[in-house]
């Protein structure tokens, strides 16, 4: 009996230790598993991270509900304002020309005078251009005017938004296409705009309301 009471202890204490290493690989092999689950999610969210953070960069877009009120309002093309305010300002709010055009879409002071007495915006004052909200209503309506004063050619009014309406006349009017603009830098700037217009079609279709 003692030496059974005695002996038993050792077996036991045997037994404990042959199956210590192997619950201690369960565990390892458990954490691992983990950590490599909670890798490749952080993995994943880092890789949607950085592609938005790139696309912030790249194709970025701000003031989308403001964008699509004037589009609506002004029977506009969404892509084609958030295009226009990327090639003129890269959504950089207080974005100044040497030329005095300001803001998102480069309005110039004379020209949003001009606006406001066509729309009766009796409050309007030159500061007014900074604030996103009155400078996209403001260059979508002379977006507007300008496609209503081309007969809805694109060219025509892209190239009169960057160059100005006497040059395009002198080039063809509502005519004109991409090789009759006369100046190089304009003639990049109206590729560039159309370029960008289905970069934002096919990016931000939701955000721009366009499915």
């Amino acid at each position: 009996m003692s030496r059974a009471r005695t002996a038993a202890p050792g077996r036991r204490s045997r037994a404990r230790a042959a199956t210590r290493p192997r619950s201690r690989r369960r565990r390892w092999l458990a954490i691992a598993a983990a950590a490599a689950l909670g890798a490749g999610a952080a993995i994943g969210i880092s890789r949607i991270d950085f592609e938005e953070a790139i696309l912030e960069v790249t194709l970025p877009l701000r003031h989308d509900d403001i964008i699509r009120q004037q589009a609506d309002e002004k029977d506009l093309d969404p892509a084609l304002i958030a295009a226009t305010i990327y090639a003129e300002s890269k959504f950089r709010e207080r974005e100044r020309s040497e030329a005095g055009a300001r803001g998102l879409m480069q309005v110039t002071p004379a020209t949003a005078l001009e606006i406001a007495t066509k729309s009766e915006g009796t409050e309007f004052v030159v500061h007014d251009l900074f604030d996103p909200d009155i400078n996209i209503r403001y260059g979508s309506f002379h977006l507007r005017e300008l496609l209503d004063r081309y007969g809805g050619n694109e060219v025509a009014a892209l190239a009169a938004y960057n160059a100005g309406p006497s040059h395009v006349d002198e080039w063809g009017g509502s005519s004109l296409e991409l090789d009759g603009i006369g100046f190089p830098e304009t003639r990049a700037y109206v590729e560039e705009v159309l370029d960008k217009r289905q970069e934002y079609r096919d990016k931000y279709a939701d955000d721009l309301g366009l499915r």
